[in-house]
Formats: structure tokens, sequence, C-alpha cells
């Protein structure tokens, strides 16, 4: 039957748009080209996700109490719903008031003291050079000196670029569990894997009981690691804002924590984990090491994504300071206004000025086709291959390079390999990086038009979820790919609506960029690349193959289980749908396994053939094959 083939049997996680699960996130966008009914159900389970109403009965209450139908839910709160949703103006922290610290120094004027009085409490530990200290009644220390004396003063700034891709507005992820002290991408972590565990219609422990506890792999990291108060962003400030750093910043802060999370809180795996992390193609990375080690018989399943909270006013100041991403000054010059328009900032392939920070949690559920037919698993897709190559010698750390040439271009080879040149050419579109920056939409759209020149295609449909969501770093890839699974459902391609037109110097010779949602159901998609560029010189390319396609192949690869496989399936969608309704009513059933009783380490059983561990009903068995032995 040759090698085991990586199939998606769930997938979930949370961004801008919505929640990933039953293609919520996806519905949101392309909100204006679904059916009154599909267009009334995104709404309403947007609307309880962010808080504007919530189940009672079999209708909804807002707020103030009063019943609502979903028709009403849709109608009264559809305005507050799009403007909680997608890029907009930072609502995480106020963008115009950051604080800061201003450096100052006060120093005496020819031989006169300098006198100031302080808590006695507030004294530093350690008196600089040339204070007098002087006891008052009051509890207070009077300080007399004639040297220079540093203060720093609370202070505010603007950031420059106040756009960005958040979370819909109201929807708290650390209100959905027991969240205490976990930063905000790991809050996201466990709410995405949730999610997508939940979107399998399966049931954990059947999966646990029909593989070996090391087939079960988790593939997950951060780029920019945990950022805010309670991880690394505590940690680096906590000293210079008079705070006391946590015992809890340091580990909670670590970029593999969102894989440690998910196997200890969600899964309570012990088997395989790995946190590999490559710039913006972080989701792609993870993705490869997973799919590698289901087709190398290693893995059975694999819990594969990445969660990012990089709306951070130091992350944005940090990336705005290199140039990269579209501030408010440079998007009235491009607009012709004193008024930045923060929805419409992230512009792929247009006249534009930087990309649009965000956050995004996303994570797919992959099995072997084998034990999906077993368990009856619905199947979204398939991931058979993954490229990654480098950029070679570089001119600078954020400039294109060459490798997303190998790793796209071997990307199409694969696919057309897979499913055949007709589907390729005729069936195929590009989720490209398009990160909204002027040197993306030349390299990138030449890139494609040399591809599409050298396997003989024409009107390739090129679509970018960033001009949707925003830039998600580790989690961009996962947020590209969800839509493309939302078009293998519903035949759309979401156009990039945040533009006007084609930039002059986009290179569209051999490819479509549709400015509107692009109905291609008459042209079905059997294949969607999922390409993206990192900083380093990280590239990355997908090949996922449509469900339509892959239950032919499924067929075909088992051809005496596959009735068997229906009839369970059928089961499957059941439980599945019973988990969207619940989900769509913002009852997340979030995962958090946190008090449960440890693995007791005196009951493991050691044997030369393997590992036996309580709670898990089959062993880890040892491979005694020496796969160096002479042939």
């Amino acid at each position: 039957m040759g090698k085991a083939l990586p199939v998606v049997v769930g997938f979930g996680g949370y961004n801008a748009a919505g929640r990933s699960s039953s293609f919520q996130s996806y519905r949101r966008m392309i909100l204006e080209s679904l059916t009154e009914t599909e267009q009334e159900k995104t709404l309403v389970g947007l609307g309880c996700l962010m808080g504007l109403v919530k189940r009672s009965g079999d209708k909804y209450s807002n707020m103030e109490g009063k019943s609502l139908t979903a028709k009403e839910v849709a109608r009264c709160y559809r305005t507050a719903i799009l403007d909680g949703t997608m890029v907009r103006k930072i609502e995480l922290f106020n963008p115009d008031k950051v604080v800061e610290h201003k450096k100052i120094e006060i120093s005496s004027r020819d031989d006169d003291e300098v006198i100031f009085a302080l808590q006695k409490k507030d004294l530093p530990n350690h008196l600089p050079d040339g204070w007098a200290i002087d006891e008052l009644a009051d509890g207070r220390a009077q300080i007399r000196t004639k040297n220079s004396t540093g203060f720093l003063v609370e202070s505010y700034h603007e950031l420059m670029s106040k756009a960005a891709g958040q979370l819909p507005t109201g929807f708290r992820p650390a209100e959905h569990y027991n969240s205490r002290f976990h930063p905000r991408g790991l809050q996201m972590a466990i709410l995405g894997a949730s999610d997508a565990l939940h979107s399998t219609g399966l049931d954990w422990k059947e999966i646990l009981d029909n593989v070996r506890p090391d087939e079960i792999g988790v593939y997950s990291s951060s780029a920019l690691s945990q950022m805010t108060e309670n991880g690394f962003g505590g940690l680096l400030q906590s000293r210079l804002r008079g705070n006391r750093t946590t015992a809890k910043q340091l580990p909670l802060g670590l970029n593999t924590m969102p894989a440690d999370f998910i196997n200890a809180y969600v899964l309570g795996s012990v088997g395989h984990t790995e946190a590999t992390t490559g710039a913006c193609a972080t989701f792609l990375y993870v993705l490869q090491a997973a799919v590698r080690d289901i087709r190398s018989g290693r893995r059975r399943v694999a819990i594969v994504g990445n969660a990012e909270a990089g709306v951070t006013p130091e992350i944005s100041e940090g990336f705005a300071n290199m140039g990269a991403l579209a501030s408010d000054d440079n998007l009235c010059k491009l607009d012709g206004t004193t008024v930045p328009n923060h929805r419409t900032a992230s512009r792929p392939f247009a006249e534009n000025c930087g990309f649009v920070l965000s956050e995004s949690t996303q994570y797919l559920i992959l099995m072997d086709d084998a034990l999906a037919i077993e368990l009856g698993a619905d199947v979204f897709g398939a991931i058979p291959e993954v490229f990654i190559n480098a950029d070679g010698i570089k001119k600078s750390v954020s400039a294109p390079g060459v490798g997303n040439y190998i790793s796209f271009s071997k990307a199409v080879a694969a696919a057309t390999r897979v499913v055949g040149e007709d589907s390729v050419r005729n069936h195929s579109f590009v989720h490209a990086h398009g990160s909204s920056t002027p040197a993306n939409r030349r390299t990138e759209s030449t890139l494609i038009d040399r591809i599409a020149k050298t396997f003989d295609l024409y009107d390739w449909p090129i679509t970018a979820t960033k001009s949707f969501v925003g830039h998600s770093l580790s989690a961009a890839s996962g947020d590209q790919l969800m839509s493309a699974l939302g078009t293998f459902r519903y035949h759309i391609i979401p156009g990039i609506k945040t533009i006007k037109e084609v930039a002059s110097d986009v290179v569209q010779e051999r490819a479509i960029f549709p400015l509107h949602d692009f109905n291609v159901s008459d042209r079905k998609m059997h294949i969607a690349f999922i390409n993206s560029k990192g900083f380093g010189g990280n590239n990355a390319t997908a090949v996922v193959v449509s469900p339509i396609r892959l239950n032919l192949m499924l067929k075909s690869r088992h051809r005496e289980k596959y009735d068997r496989y229906i009839r369970l399936r059928e089961r499957t969608r059941r439980k599945a749908e019973a988990y969207s309704l619940r989900a769509d009513f913002a009852e997340l059933d979030v995962i958090y396994r946190f008090g449960e009783p440890l693995i007791d380490e005196n009951e493991i059983s050691l044997t030369p053939d393997g590992v036996g561990i309580p709670g898990f009903s089959q062993d880890v068995l040892f491979d005694t094959s020496n796969p160096w032995e002479d042939m």
C-alpha cells in the first residue's frame, strides 16, 4: 500500500475572524457570499463568542436580559460583530497612550543642595553616592545631595502602527478555564488544541486505545515566546518597573510551552514532543515534522499547530522600527487622508506599506490514513508533503531569497505526482504568504509567475489570508491552511477585499488575484498550496489535497474496509456536529486537566521488550531490529 498518508481528521483554533472549527472563521471571511441561513449562523455564533448574547433555552438573550431569536441577533448585532472582528484598531491596550519611562536628571545649581522626600520604604537598598538621609517624623525620609540624580518618570508614547488582527472583541480566552498566571499565548494554545480535538467527533480515549503511547506526537511552538506580563514580558520588565519577578514568568515564557501545555494539560500524553520554530513559517515547520513522522510510521496521531499572542507594544515597536509594519502615517499617505483606515491596513499585492501584526492559535489533528479508516474519522484533507528551504547568502535578515523557489516548485512537482497534471493545472490554487509589504508583492508574484510558466499553469487563483486577519507570525500558515479547508467545503476562494486594485509591479501574466470572493464551484479545487516566507530565510510550502480527491484515494487504498468506514463516519460526524452546535453557543468545552492524578512511577513496568504505563491500554515497544545490519 506504500507509505502512510497523513490526513486531517480535525482542526480548530481562533483568530481575528473567529473560531476555526466548523469553518466559522472562514465563513466570516466570505460572509457576503454566503446564503442568508449561513450568514445568520455565522453572526449568531460570533455574537455568542463575543459575549454580546448568550443562549437562553431555544432563544438568545442579550446583556440586558432581552429575549431574541437568531434572526434578531443577526440583524441587531451585525454591525457590532463585523466591527469587532478582522483587522481593526488595537483594543488589547491603548495604542495612543502606551506607558513608558522617560529618563531625567536632576542636578543642583551652583553649590545648592537638591532636597526631596520619600517614604522610607521606597528608599533603594543601595543608596546612590552623595545622598544624605534625614529621618522625618511621618515615616518619610528627606534626601539631600549635591550630585546629579537620575530618575525614571512615567510618560506615554503613541505606537506608529495602531492596526492589528486581534481575537474578536469581548472574547477572552482566560474566562473559559482556570487560567491563573497563564500568559495569553498559552491560554490560546489550550483553547485552540481543545477546539481541534472536539472537532474530530472522536473520543480521545478511543484514539489512545488504538495506538501505542509513543505513536502520538505533539508538534507546537511559538516563534516569539510568551511576551505578555505572565511570561517573558514580565520577566524582562519587572525589575525595571519596580515590580517583583515571579517564579512562573521564566518557565511559562519558553517558546516550547504550547507543546508542553498540550501534552500535560490537554492530552496527558507521554508521546513524542517537538517544538520547532522557523520565524513566520513556523506552522509549516511543525507540520513538516508531523508529516515526516506519520509517513515514516513513527507516529500515527499528531497534534500540530501554534499559538502566538504577538500584539504587544514591544513587539509592535520592534517591527515598526524595522520599517516592516503598516504605520498610520504611511497608510494616510497612501490614501491621501489624515485619518488611517485600520480596517484595510493589510493590503497584499496592492500599493502597501507593511504588514499588520496579529494573534492567532491554529491546530490540526493528523492521523495516518489506516487509523482514520479504522476509527471512522471524518477527513478534511490530506497533507502528503511539506518542503522547507533556506535562502543561502543574504543581503539582510528580512530580505526575500531563493529558498522559496525550491520549496514551492518541489511542492508543485509533488502535487503533480500525487493527483496528476490536470488537477494541478486546472483545480489548484495558492494561499500566498501575502505579507502586505512592497518587497513581498514583487518577489512572491514573480516567484508564482515563474513556477506557473515552468508547469504550464494559467489563470492560477491566488489569495492572501493576511488581508483579513493580519500576520500572526508562527500561526500565519495555520490561518492560511484553515481558510484553504474552507474553500474545499464551500468552493469559494476568499477575495483580497482590502484592496481596490493590484499594484502595477505585481506580475499577473499567469495568475489571478481576485478582489472579490471567487466562486470555483464549476472547477472544484483539488489542491491548495500554502506558501510562507519567514525572516532569516525560512521558506516553506505545503501541499494540501481536498477531501474529494482524498476520499477517492482512501477508497482505492482501503477498498475492503471502505464501506465499513463510511458507516462509522456517520457516527463521527454526528458527534462533531453536536460539538459545533455547543461551540456556536460559546460552550467551548475547554480541556484543562490540571490537578488530575499523576502517573505513579512505581507502577511503571519495565521489560527488555518495552514499557508499560498505568492508564494506557497499550505498551511502548522497543524496536529490536538493527537498521545498519549488513544486508
